[in-house]
């Protein structure tokens, strides 16, 4: 899912910029290439340093979906006890390699997903999605949610082809141990578990396609396009409607509210983790046991079974690292970006 694509808070600005004519006439100073890309330069910045602060989390998750603890504290305690700090660090380069890429082009389907929308709604149903949020007061209704859902799930479904490899990487990273040191396995199986012990990030994708070919790379495509498309859709949903309610209560602009902002984009991951995790679960299992068969080996898919209980192993870290990630991320990009703005255009 964004699986968690952090850019909304320039919405409501990018509108105004379109909306708004453009001045002309006077000499102006040539501007820097890092105020021009303000909002990229900020954003995968801030995505570094949030996807590093929060991994920890994203290991813990990932080990407690895959196998069985007694809780996340215990996944904690055998985790630094056989792998050290190390541990929860393992696959990180993977998403780091990735999150600059995935976001922004996330970000750009998004955009440009919600006018094309918007646009038809108000051609087809004379309803103005993108109009409506921008008047004083205004509440989220059944057009501007549907509206952002459709363009969420848009990007969402974008992405995945992008992401699935890097991902599967990061996964079989952070099982590798746990995967080698299974008992009672069978032998062919136990050994390819062994050779992705201690692997680095690029070595694991190597041995991926050795074991699986090329096509291993997108092992378990299907649910990861089922989970992005549907949690995106309801990430983006539940942010901007949580963002316009809180804005409109408070009676002051997003921009000028930052806790406005941090809370909406905390409750959009929460919330979209919640509905949507059976099937990340799911897709964790069935790709770490994809990753002890060899090319041509049929791999059985678990039933994705909501409501029961151990489809939501990880759930409560998921979703407190889901808070800390944007926390984190929407902290550090309004400041990058303030910072930014302040540095002196060219003489």
């Amino acid at each position: 899912m964004p699986a968690e694509s952090n850019f909304q808070d320039v919405t409501s600005s990018t509108i105004r910029t379109r909306t708004m004519p453009q001045l002309s006439g006077g000499s102006k100073k040539p501007r820097r290439w890092i105020k021009q890309y303000r909002t990229e330069t900020a954003a995968s910045t801030a995505s570094v340093l949030s996807t590093i602060t929060a991994f920890p989390l994203d290991s813990v998750k990932t080990r407690m979906q895959t196998y069985p603890y007694a809780g996340a504290l215990d996944c904690v305690r055998v985790t630094y006890k056989s792998e050290g700090i190390r541990g929860f660090f393992r696959g990180v380069l993977a998403p780091l390699a990735s999150v600059t890429l995935v976001r922004t082009i996330s970000f750009s389907i998004y955009q440009r997903s919600k006018y094309v929308y918007s646009d038809w709604m108000k051609k087809h149903l004379n309803f103005c999605p993108l109009e409506h949020v921008n008047k004083t007061g205004a509440l989220p209704n059944f057009g501007t949610i549907a509206c952002f859902g459709a363009a969420g799930a848009t990007a969402g479904s974008g992405i995945t082809f992008i992401a699935c490899p890097f991902e599967l990487t990061k996964l079989s990273a952070q099982v590798s141990v746990l995967m080698a040191n299974q008992k009672n396995a069978d032998p062919h199986k136990q050994a390819i578990a062994l050779s992705y012990h201690n692997k680095g990030t690029f070595k694991t994708l190597a041995n991926i396609v050795k074991h699986r070919g090329f096509g291993g790379m997108y092992t378990g495509l299907n649910l990861h396009l089922l989970r992005d498309t549907l949690g995106t859709g309801i990430y983006f949903a539940t942010y901007e409607s949580s963002k316009q309610i809180l804005t409109t209560f408070s009676g002051k602009d997003a921009h000028k509210n930052p806790i406005a902002v941090l809370a909406a984009g905390a409750l959009c991951g929460i919330v979209s983790w919640a509905l949507i995790y059976p099937i990340d679960s799911v897709k964790s299992i069935y790709q770490r046991n994809a990753l002890m068969y060899s090319k041509g080996q049929k791999v059985p898919v678990p039933k994705i079974a909501f409501f029961r209980r151990d489809m939501y192993r990880g759930l409560g870290v998921s979703m407190g690292r889901s808070a800390a990630v944007n926390a984190v991320f929407f902290s550090a990009f309004e400041f990058l970006k303030k910072r930014i703005n302040a540095i002196k255009d060219v003489d």
